[in-house]
């Protein structure tokens, strides 16, 4: 018996029809764009010694928005504003150095083009996003960008749609360039992102996660095994390093090491076991100073895993970290 594919239900194809509009759309853009009003646009912005100031009405606003959300994550500090207020007295948030970036489709909202003057006296670069070349904004701007569409996406030709989609993707592609003039290195991205998973395996170190001072269990390497077991049992981490006189690590004992070696132990050679014979030595360490990530790394990438690693500097053990831990704070 045949089976008959069912045919997709017609708002799935205008879906799909619409998608390709605003990508279209996009294209279009790319190809209509001027390289010497990019490469003008993206040299104001490199050269601004303050902040990027995003004006937009509308949804123009809601994308200058996100423009200046995406600016100030890669390095590039931005403002939003809203034209109305500016006139109320916000538009002493512009300041000498900086530049405007300014969202219209039509170039002659009220707003925006009651708003000029004041931007111009005080001697602001303007980059206009405008869907129409010929209009108040974009005479008024230092550099214009063609972000005209054929119509929008909506079947009216009304409801913002691929207009705002291709101004959003040029502010986009402002700000990846603008990245790569500044030369953003990845370490850079994270330190604005600190709460992202990036963020957190580029920023943090073994040091901001370990257990350290008072809840670093430590034993001297002649303590009896029922020391050790009380260290690692009132530790709580499962394991105790072996120190010396001078601080520095001999070994490193787990609670696994310690089960193992008392299954198989004679129980007259109990009162023999110390620290120093049940220890694994010259364990694996990590410094303070490594990120919690390649620490992760070196834990989890090799034969046999382990999920403690002593903390090292100077040559002194200054503490643990679990596998635990690094896995808790979300990296």
């Amino acid at each position: 018996m045949q089976c008959i594919e069912p045919e997709p239900k017609t708002y799935v194809l205008q879906v799909v029809e619409l998608l390709k509009q605003e990508a279209d759309a996009i294209i279009k853009t790319a190809n209509q764009l001027q390289p010497e009003g990019i490469e003008r646009a993206v040299e104001l912005l490199a050269d601004c010694h303050g902040k990027v100031v995003l004006v937009g009405v509308g949804k123009s606003g809601i994308i200058a928005q996100k423009i200046a959300a995406t600016l100030t994550s890669t390095g590039t500090s931005a403002v939003f504003l809203h034209p109305s207020d500016a006139l109320h007295g916000d538009i002493g948030i512009v300041a000498g150095g900086d530049v405007a970036v300014i969202l219209s489709n039509s170039g002659e909202t009220d707003e925006l083009v009651a708003m000029l003057p004041y931007l111009k006296c005080r001697q602001i670069p303007i980059i206009a996003i405008v869907g129409r070349l010929r209009s108040t904004l974009a005479y008024n701007a230092d550099v214009s960008l063609n972000a005209a569409v054929d119509r929008e996406a909506c079947p009216f030709n009304l409801v913002p749609t691929s207009s705002t989609t291709v101004a959003l993707a040029i502010g986009d592609a402002l700000a990846i360039a603008l990245m790569h003039v500044k030369g953003l290195t990845p370490e850079a991205f994270a330190f604005n992102h600190p709460a992202g998973r990036l963020g957190k395996r580029l920023t943090l170190r073994v040091r901001d996660l370990m257990h350290a001072g008072a809840h670093n269990p430590v034993v001297s390497p002649e303590a009896a095994w029922i020391e050790v077991l009380s260290a690692i049992s009132e530790g709580g981490l499962g394991a105790v390093n072996v120190v010396d006189d001078l601080g520095c690590l001999v070994g490193i004992i787990t609670d696994g090491d310690l089960r193992r070696l008392l299954q198989k132990v004679k129980h007259q050679e109990l009162e023999t076991l110390t620290a120093g014979t049940i220890a694994t030595a010259n364990p694996i360490a990590i410094s303070p100073d490594i990120l919690a990530y390649h620490a992760l790394e070196l834990m989890e990438n090799r034969p046999s895993q382990i999920s403690i690693l002593p903390v090292v500097e100077e040559q002194r053990c200054i503490g643990l970290i679990r596998v635990h831990d690094i896995v808790r704070s979300g990296i």
